[in-house]
């Protein structure tokens, strides 16, 4: 009962942030919240999970590069959470990002095989999926519904609307789903970075957590290429989209072994920019 009062509280005070976003424009929504996600961040229960995890990525560090690396990750989280309400904005338009490696990626695949596309919550992670649906390739997207359910039909209707039209919910139903969309010639695009209780205990950053199989398993059963996708927020409120080498599963003994792969290629990707991952994430649990 509680809880659900407390979302539909949530609920009410996003509305009214977003409605008064869209009138002030996305230039001074973006100053406004990275500020307030900044100043309220550290009061989130994630506190100690954040620090904890930012130990285990890096032990040697110091308390005020924590400090730094905590303190970009809020300003990008409140920059992402209320570029949510200008995604036809990023639709519409193409001049916020660089994409490089997308056309060599689809030169190689010449037979028009789908693709399993992974990434982790870098920047404005949303935009992955939204970019590769602008260039034409047939894609379902792996989705966690968010945990306010006043909220989440909301935000399931502008991911469906303005990033992708097909959302597939995680869960069992949704491996069944992600497997009818690959026989119907789509690519498939999912975060590989949040600690799954299905999944099994892969090395990550020296410590064994709970890692999803699916992108090795779906890969390696339909013999699809995985192409790790990494994108980051620039300071002139544009971003960079890397698509990087394609790992192809014949080149792994099992699924376990591609999952230690893709987990080593997430690591570089945090190692290249911490500031820009979301660390709140009970990886290691």
């Amino acid at each position: 009962m509680i809880k659900g009062l407390n979302y539909f509280l949530q609920t009410i005070l996003i509305y009214l942030f977003f409605f008064i976003c869209r009138i002030i424009g996305i230039k001074a929504s973006r100053k406004i919240f990275s500020f307030i996600f900044c100043f309220v961040g550290p009061f989130f229960k994630s506190k100690n999970i954040i620090k904890n995890n930012i130990k285990t990525f890096s032990k040697n560090i110091s308390d005020s590069q924590r400090n730094i690396i905590i303190n970009e990750m809020w300003k990008n989280y409140g920059m992402t959470f209320i570029e949510y309400i200008f995604l036809d904005y990023f639709r519409k338009n193409s001049n916020h990002i660089e994409i490089i490696g997308l056309n060599n990626i689809l030169n190689q695949n010449e037979d028009k095989k789908p693709l399993i596309f992974v990434s982790g919550h870098f920047a404005n992670f949303e935009l992955m999926s939204m970019e590769i649906t602008k260039n034409n390739i047939n894609l379902a997207t792996i989705y966690r519904p968010i945990n306010n359910f006043f909220l989440n039909p909301f935000m399931e209707y502008l991911r469906k609307k303005y990033v992708c039209k097909n959302q597939i919910k995680k869960g069992i139903n949704g491996v069944r789903e992600a497997i009818g969309f690959i026989k119907r010639k789509h690519s498939i695009a999912l975060m590989i970075d949040q600690r799954v209780s299905e999944g099994e205990k892969v090395d990550f950053f020296g410590k064994p957590a709970f890692t999803t199989t699916l992108p090795a398993q779906l890969a390696s059963k339909y013999n699809l290429k995985i192409i790790p996708v990494f994108i980051e927020r620039l300071e002139n409120s544009k971003f960079k989209m890397e698509f990087q080498k394609e790992i192809d599963p014949k080149h792994f003994k099992n699924k376990l072994d591609l999952t230690k792969e893709l987990n080593n290629v997430l690591e570089k990707m945090i190692i290249k920019n911490p500031n820009q991952w979301i660390w709140s994430h009970n990886r290691w649990k």
